[in-house]
Formats: C-alpha cells, structure tokens, sequence
C-alpha cells in the first residue's frame, strides 16, 4: 500500500513510518519547518512570501537545507545535487551550497557485493574473473566499482549495485512523491513550482541508474556515434559478464581532464583538451540528439594525443523533436533580439506557471537581448548568460522543463572545464559552426517537406471530416445536449475559498445567536427544580461557546486574512 506522507488518514507500513518521522524531524532539526508551512493562498501572495522567507534567510539556511541533505542520507543527498543544477528554482546561496554535495558513502564489506555478483552472474568470482580486487576503486550511494582482469588478459572495471540500495531509494521516493504531492495542494513552495513533476524527474533518472542494461545500452550506442572519431573513445561493455545489477567495461586509463599539472608535465596541449571536450559536447547534441548528462570531470580521461575516453552512461539525455523545434526557435529569437518570440518558444518549451506577468517578462527579456546584442562574442559565457536567464526566471516564479535544464547543464558544465582548461577559450565561438549546420540541417528542403506534407495530409483529414463534426455539434445545440468540459481546478479552489469564508460567518451568526439565547434563557429561566442543575447547564453552554468562538477568531487570523 502506497504512503500518504504528511496526509490524513495515515497508514504506511512500519519501516516507511520511521523514515517519515526522520525526514520531518530533520527538517525541524534544521529549522526548515517553513518549506511545509501551510498557506492556502495560491496567487501571487504566497509566492512573494515563500521569496521573502528564502531571501531574509540567505546562507544560512542554504547551509542548513545541504546539511539536512547530507544527514538523510544518499538518496536525498542525490536529489540535492539535482537541484543544484536548478537555478531557476533556487536562489545563488542555495545553488552554490548545492555543489559541494559528494555522493560519497563508506564501502560495503566485498562479501556482500560479492552475494550480488554471484547472484547476478550465476558463478563465483573465481570463475568470473582472473583476478578480481576486493578493495573497491570508488563506492558511492548506488553502486562499488572494482577492478579486475578477465580469462583473455583484458583489464576492466565491475560496477555492483549495492544490495541495500534499490529498497532504500524506493522507499525514500516515495517519501518524496507523497511529501511533494501533499505540498503542492498545501505550502506555499507547492503553489509557486510543480513539485511532483520535479520529484517525477528525479525518480526517473535515479532508477535509471539502478539499471546497468540500460547505461551498457547507452555507452553502445555512444561507442556507435563516436566510432569515426579520434578524438573520442568509449570503453567497450563486457555483456556476458553485465546484468540489471553488475556491469563489466573495459578499464580505460588517462589523466583526469581536471588535473591541469599532470597534463603539463606530459606535454599535452590543453586548448587541444577544451576543444575536443566541447566537440564532444555539441556533436552529440546537435548531431546524435543523445547526450551524456552528467559531464563532470571524474568522468573524462585525457589521452597522450590530447583525445578524451569518456565514462559513466548512466545519465543520459535525449533532445526529442519538440525539444529540439523549441531549442531552434529560442535560437531563432535570440538571433533575431525578438523578445516576444522568446516568450513564445519558452512557454513552447512547457514552462511551468501559475500565472506570468507576460509584459515584464518579455521587457526583462529583451534587456537581456539588449545586453547580449551588445558585447563581442568573444566576450560572451555561456555560464554567465545561463545565468542572468535563471535569475529572471527564478524572479517571476518561473520553472523550467527537465530537458531543458539537463541539456544546458551539460553544456555549462563542459564549458567550465573547458574554461579551466584554456582560459582564452570561448563557447559562443566555438559552436558557432555546430549551430549553423544544425539550422541548415533542421531547414533543410529533406526535412521540411515531409513534415509539410504531413501537415499537408493532417489539414486535409480535418478538412474533409469537419462537415461531419459540424452538423453534429449543431444537432446536439439544438437538442440541448451540447457539453463544454472545463478545467475546473481554479475554480474549484476558489469554490473552496467562498464555502471556507461561508461557512466561517454561519458558525460566526450561530454562535452569536447561541450567546444571546442563553443570556436570555438565563434571565427569564426561573424553576427552583431545575435552578442548580440548570445554572450549570448553561454555565457550560456559555462558556464553551466563548472558547468556541475564540477558536474561530483565531483560526481567522492565522489563516492571515483576518
């Protein structure tokens, strides 16, 4: 039975009441009670106030929301580095105390992780591998990487998923799902972002990574794009020795692209480093449509030719058709300084709102436009335009798709290690070519006419059935059978307001008529039979209606609409 965190009735199952009970008392612990505050206003009021809480807080609650984190454990540890790559939901303070987040968590004893291997692979190690070390090369919150040599002589990594870790997560997700959909009809966070969609997001990549088919899969099909390039290596998957849960790669070695003096003393061109680090960053999105969605430098290798061996499938983005029509027509905007058209294509890409001032989005916008129209483009960071965009949409309570963060990710973040690499190298420049052939392709009379003619075909089906549909929709007009269907749920939350105001004043003018009714019964009342009794009675009575309606006036006055 699925958990109903924070909702009445509650009945989850005894584990999940623990865990419950330690993410709340850690919230409390670390004074971040407001992020479940109740505050039914879902207009525009509890936006401001939800700001201002994050705002006057600063820092130190930015530090004390990662310290949370950390603290719940790797599941939570993990979704805060999801959320450090969402700056248009969370101000710099937060962003910044996000980034220091390491999944790094104490190794299991090899003996367990061994029970996994042998399950999954239905031999023993010894038959498995020639050698295989039980001290493990990197353990984190998911999985224990080990190295090892195969029969033939092959050097090669064994990914292990732990064994506690798919009932951990789940558990956790749910805890997040139930938290984020209880939040959304409830706090003031719920009514400005789309909180189950966000955790949706996160649940989806995360057991994505649970799933070693998938990530051997998807190393495949980048060994398949990359296969004609030098520059570019991706390690070969070992299928018969890889499961859902164990997955064998050949071990690749090199210097971590981040290790700027090893790559000195060898002799390697670094601005040869940046530029194949960002080839491989644009091919794959402007060419493949397939990108590796977690760029960081742990996951790069850098060659003696200066080419790159890249690792780690497990977070992958794909740029889907509407995506990347989107993309093209943000592209189209910012080319043209058309801030109106921006507008259109961001609302395109699925952003979400409760409602946007559109005219002082589309004026913060152009000032934007205005400011990028007017620098060189050799002057120009993608990671500084990146983020003055998050900070207009962090300030209009603004969120954007999932994609859409993920790719910009990847690019930002390749071009801070690109950065880093060569200081004097430039993004806008670099992928400037990238981008055009991108355009030409996406225009191009091979993909515009079918499309055209699918539209063609589509107008014609709705042409030719319109007749039909229109003298039905008039029979059923005149019938009186017509329906107009309406998403209701605004109006439901108003209906909500007016019956909650409603009801406050007939509990208000029944007690004011209870009041007076027992004064006077009270007064004229006068059998000596019933005298004690009776005195007690509405001694009662009368008291219980002045807590009564103290509760009221209270009630009123935290609701903050007094």
């Amino acid at each position: 039975m699925p958990s109903n965190l924070l909702r009445i009735p509650w009945f989850p199952r005894p584990p999940l009441i623990r865990r419950s009970r330690q993410v709340i008392g850690a919230l409390t612990r670390h004074g971040l009670g407001w992020l479940v505050t109740r505050m039914e206003d879902s207009g525009a009021g509890g936006a401001q106030a939800l700001r201002r809480i994050i705002k006057q807080n600063g820092r130190t609650q930015a530090e004390e929301f990662v310290e949370m984190l950390v603290e719940l454990g790797p599941t939570f540890i993990k979704f805060g580095q999801a959320l450090s790559a969402r700056a248009d939901l969370l101000p710099p303070d937060y962003i910044e105390a996000l980034n220091t987040l390491q999944d790094l968590v104490p190794p299991l004893p090899f003996e367990k992780m061994r029970a996994v291997l042998c399950e999954e692979l239905g031999k023993d190690v010894d038959q498995l591998f020639a050698e295989l070390d039980p001290n493990p090369i990197a353990s984190a919150s998911i999985g224990q990487v080990y190295a090892a040599r195969m029969w033939g002589g092959d050097e090669v990594v064994v990914k292990i998923i732990r064994p506690d870790a798919e009932a951990s997560i789940e558990q956790d997700l749910e805890i997040l799902t139930d938290g984020a959909d209880w939040a959304a009809q409830h706090t003031a966070l719920g009514q400005l972002y789309d909180l189950p969609v966000l955790v949706e997001e996160f649940a989806h990549t995360i057991r994505a990574e649970l799933d070693y088919i998938r990530e051997g899969r998807n190393a495949d099909t980048f060994r398949k794009n990359f296969a004609d390039d030098a520059n570019i290596y991706i390690p070969v998957i070992y299928w018969d020795h890889t499961t859902r849960r164990v997955i064998t790669l050949e071990r690749v070695s090199g210097i971590k692209i981040n290790d700027l003096a090893a790559m000195d003393a060898a002799g390697i061109d670094r601005r040869k480093v940046a530029e194949n680090l960002m080839h491989f960053a644009l091919r794959q999105i402007f060419e493949f449509r397939m990108y590796h969605a977690d760029p960081h430098p742990g996951n790069f290798f850098v060659q003696p030719d200066s080419s790159l061996a890249v690792v780690d499938f497990g977070m992958v983005g794909r740029l889907n058709e509407h995506t990347k029509r989107t993309f093209l027509g943000i592209a189209q905007a910012i080319d043209r300084n058309d801030s109106d058209l921006l507008v259109d294509q961001l609302l395109e890409a699925g952003i979400y709102t409760r409602g946007v001032d559109r005219r002082n989005f589309a004026r913060d916008l152009e000032r934007l436009l205005d400011s990028l129209s007017g620098a060189a483009i050799r002057d120009l960071s993608a990671s500084k335009v990146v983020k003055d965009f998050m900070s207009i949409i962090l300030r209009h309570g603004l969120q954007l798709p999932g994609e859409l963060v993920a790719m910009t990710r990847a690019v930002t973040i390749s071009e801070g290690t690109g950065t880093l690499l060569y200081p004097e190298f430039n993004l806008f420049s670099f992928a400037a070519p990238y981008l055009r052939d991108f355009w030409k392709a996406e225009r191009s009379p091979g993909v515009i006419l079918p499309r055209a003619a699918t539209a063609a075909i589509d107008g014609l089906e709705i042409g030719l059935d319109l007749p039909r549909k229109a003298q039905r929709i008039l029979a059923q007009m005149e019938q009186g059978k017509f329906e107009v269907n309406l998403n209701k749920r605004e109006l439901d939350e108003l209906v909500g307001k007016l019956q909650s105001m409603t009801n406050r004043m007939t509990l208000g003018m029944i007690l004011s008529a209870v009041i007076i009714a027992l004064a006077l019964v009270m007064v004229v009342y006068r059998s000596e039979a019933w005298q004690t009794i009776g005195n007690f009675i509405f001694g009662f009575a009368l008291i219980s209606s002045i807590l009564f309606g103290g509760w009221l006036v209270w009630s009123i006055i935290r609701s903050g609409r007094p």
